[in-house]
């Protein structure tokens, strides 16, 4: 098939700290195994802010930015498979990771977690741009969802993932500690998985809020109130699985005193400094103490289950929507007020 478009195509282009400009880029096209994509909006997230800041040390400069997509079918690879060629027009999002095929974690079929994973927007150029070529077994058709609910489909596949890494059951209370995007999709997730109470965690009314809407049972404000009184509160000897998604040392620490005998603690926030613990806590408890890395393609599936609901508070988390030209004046707006804003759409075509 051949596309009768431009073969310039523009871009948001990070090409140092503090400094983004759309520029050109030559369009690309579709390897034989690839699809083309013509992207109609992209999310922005923590780590491209901190990409802008000069504060990601995975990424070089110059770099664009954008992983969390939604798109539609342009053009599609001699090579792919039957069950690979969706229709023209169709809308996507994917899975914005690659693989290596030969580490450990790809050996045993984790390769969300390949030891070499390069992500769309940070090891390599992501999708703020009008067309973006990606293999065809990363695309994932979302029929019925939005442009905006197609962006947000990514982060929240991270909380869902650090939720089924979880392993949360019916007869389970799970405590989130942190009501971002990630946090907020590990609450979704434990509410689709059947826990028997959910509780969050944060110190910002809003986000306790929006936890309640996504199915916390209990949202405790960790500024004006004794955390660890409400928790135990809520259960009998501390909840069953505490997914951390802020990422202190404190939270860190938290999480291993909170969580009941025997309990589950997964780490999806990553802390800044070094964690010191009381390691009596880990054997005395007897803990499966989990680490939590990007998502699969089954995490992927159960968001667009949960946000075919309409049940996700979708509208509340975007601070707002701006054009591809607008990009650059709104990193810099963001970059001066970080907590101003929770999440950056951007319409690209």
């Amino acid at each position: 098939m051949t596309l009768s478009i431009n073969s310039w195509m523009r871009a948001l282009i990070l090409d140092a700290p503090g400094h983004a400009a759309i520029g050109k880029k030559e369009l690309p096209a579709a390897g034989p195994l690839e699809v083309l994509l013509r992207v109609r909006m992209v999310g922005l997230c923590g780590s491209d802010l901190n990409s802008y800041r000069g504060r990601n040390p995975l990424v070089t400069y110059p770099r664009i930015p954008g992983h969390e997509i939604s798109a539609e079918v342009a053009d599609i690879g001699s090579a792919v498979p039957e069950e690979g060629r969706y229709a023209v027009g169709s809308p996507v999002t994917l899975s914005p990771y690659s693989s290596c095929g030969q580490c450990p974690s790809c050996r045993r079929g984790r390769f969300h977690a390949c030891q070499f994973n390069q992500t769309l927007g940070v090891q390599r150029d992501g999708a703020l741009t009008e067309f973006i070529a990606v293999p065809w077994t990363k695309l994932l058709v979302a029929d019925g969802l939005s442009a905006r609910e197609l962006c947000l489909v990514e982060p929240l596949t991270v909380g869902f993932h650090a939720a089924a890494r979880g392993r949360i059951e019916g007869s389970d209370t799970v405590l989130v500690l942190g009501c971002g995007t990630v946090g907020l999709g590990a609450i979704a997730a434990a509410r689709h998985m059947g826990a028997a109470c959910v509780m969050a965690v944060d110190v910002d009314a809003r986000k306790l809020e929006l936890a309640r809407r996504a199915g916390a049972d209990f949202a405790i404000h960790a500024g004006e109130t004794d955390v660890a009184g409400r928790v135990h509160e809520f259960t009998r000897g501390g909840p069953d699985v505490v997914i951390e998604a802020i990422g202190t040392p404190e939270t860190f620490r938290s999480a291993v005193e909170l969580v009941a005998f025997t309990g589950r603690v997964v780490y999806v926030g990553y802390a800044k400094e070094h964690v010191t613990y009381d390691t009596r806590l880990f054997v005395q408890k007897e803990l499966d103490i989990l680490g939590s890395r990007n998502a699969t393609a089954a995490d992927f599936a159960a968001v667009i289950e949960v946000l075919r609901k309409r049940t996700f508070p979708l509208e509340e988390i975007v601070s707002k929507v701006v054009g591809l030209e607008e990009a650059p004046g709104a990193m810099e707006d963001w970059a001066r007020e970080p907590a101003s804003v929770s999440k950056i759409l951007v319409e690209v075509s």
